[in-house]
């Protein structure tokens, strides 16, 4: 019913001591009043005495725990000293080689800054050098066309320069009292020719 929505029907309270269903202690001791002495005490160990041997046994385990723990200590403190040295080496070595490190780091900046200056200074000589080489190849190629001209216009140039000779000399012998005949018989004969 109480899944159709119903309530639970009531629980009947259990019975007895804290629901155990015992409702009372059935056996209860009597108690008697009457003048019955107790039962002696149990048999103690006696009065106290020393003990050589098995007290000893304690006290030589404590002397020895102590004697344990003593050689620990010393070795721990040994070991800490030892450790506390190669610290202290480890440290000065790691201090040498900073300083050599630091020592090597300064040189080689040294060096770099020197070869950046070179590299500088040859950069500017190398745009120097190609500036001039640059003006020399343009001079070479003018001359070289000077050349090709000189070349080419050689033959004509010799053959005019023939021709000059020969009239100065053939000036010079009309100047020195040559026969002017044989000078106009040759332009006669080119007139002809040309005709």
């Amino acid at each position: 019913a109480v899944n159709m929505g119903g309530t639970a029907p009531p629980t009947a309270a259990p019975g007895g001591i804290a629901g155990t269903g015992i409702a009372v202690l059935a056996e209860v001791t009597s108690h008697d009043q009457d003048t019955v002495a107790p039962p002696p005490p149990p048999e103690s160990f006696g009065a106290y005495q020393k003990k050589s041997e098995d007290g000893m046994g304690v006290m030589a385990m404590m002397d020895l725990l102590l004697a344990d723990l003593d050689k620990e200590m010393t070795e721990a403190e040994t070991i800490e000293k030892d450790a506390q040295a190669d610290y202290e080496v480890a440290m000065s070595d790691a201090a040498k080689k900073r300083t050599a490190d630091s020592a090597l780091l300064s040189e080689k900046e040294g060096i770099k800054a020197d070869t950046e200056a070179d590299l500088e200074a040859k950069t500017e000589e190398k745009t120097a050098t190609s500036a001039e080489l640059m003006s020399t190849m343009k001079y070479i190629s003018s001359l070289h066309l000077e050349c090709d001209w000189l070349l080419k216009y050689f033959e004509v140039r010799k053959e005019a320069r023939a021709s000059e000779i020969d009239a100065l000399g053939k000036a010079k012998a009309v100047l020195s009292g040559a026969d002017y005949s044989f000078f106009q018989a040759k332009v006669q004969r080119f007139l002809r020719r040309s005709a």
